[in-house]
């Protein structure tokens, strides 16, 4: 699990192809690294990776075929800058909001637009994920955990202030950029339990609707 506090800027060494899927190799810089072991769990962009080899700069970690397919790790070439996090600890000051480090979607960059010293980002959400996003909810975006600022249908808007711009990829995204969603658990296990007995049934994997809702007494007449 992670918080969705970036705490370093990495770089991408190397990406090797192996058998159908990747090892890649990053450089995490400030990143303190003392304290991580061989098999540790680190986030990259959002995406939680396995340490592999700790070659003393930086980890190496091996990334599947489907994680490729399903996240903008399959993008990436040597010299990408990628947001890092250590996996969360007992003692972890939890300054954002649990994160497990698995994307859910892959979302878009509609715009960005100057607001004050901050920048106003809106982004694109798969259409399967918009019922999970929320007005001043929490969503995690390349990694990072985010306040929802307003929401329209997939659309949602992150107010973006000039630490958080520093500290992280976000000063590199740009119209038409991919990113990596997840969001918020609680939200996905608020529907599973909303399904009740219907949960234990074959080909049941979601399906709240208005009318499920009005049928078991969730809404008023």
């Amino acid at each position: 699990m992670f918080t969705g506090i970036v705490e370093a800027k990495g770089e991408i060494v190397s990406l090797t192809p192996k058998g159908g899927d990747v090892t890649l190799r990053i450089r995490t810089g400030v990143l303190d690294l003392s304290d991580v072991q061989l098999g540790d769990s680190i986030a990259v962009n959002g995406v939680c990776l396995t340490a592999v080899t700790l070659p003393g700069d930086g980890f190496t970690a091996d990334v599947s075929g489907e994680t490729l397919r399903l996240t903008t790790l399959g993008n990436l070439r040597a010299g990408s800058i990628v947001n890092l996090e250590k996996a969360l600890t007992p003692t972890t000051r939890l300054g954002g909001h649990l994160v497990s480090g698995h994307v859910d979607g892959l979302g878009e960059v509609v715009s960005m637009k100057p607001d004050a010293r901050s920048i106003r980002f809106d982004i694109r959400a798969p259409d399967e994920l918009a019922k999970y996003i929320a007005h001043k909810g929490s969503i995690t975006v390349d990694g990072i955990s985010l306040t929802v600022n307003s929401v329209e249908g997939a659309v949602f808007s992150l107010n973006i202030v000039p630490h958080t711009q520093k500290m992280t990829t976000i000063a590199e995204w740009q119209p038409g950029s991919k990113v990596n969603l997840e969001v918020d658990v609680i939200a996905r296990y608020l529907e599973r339990l909303l399904m009740g007995e219907r949960a234990a049934q074959s080909g049941q994997s979601g399906g709240i609707s208005m009318a499920f809702l009005a049928e078991n007494g969730y809404l008023k007449p």
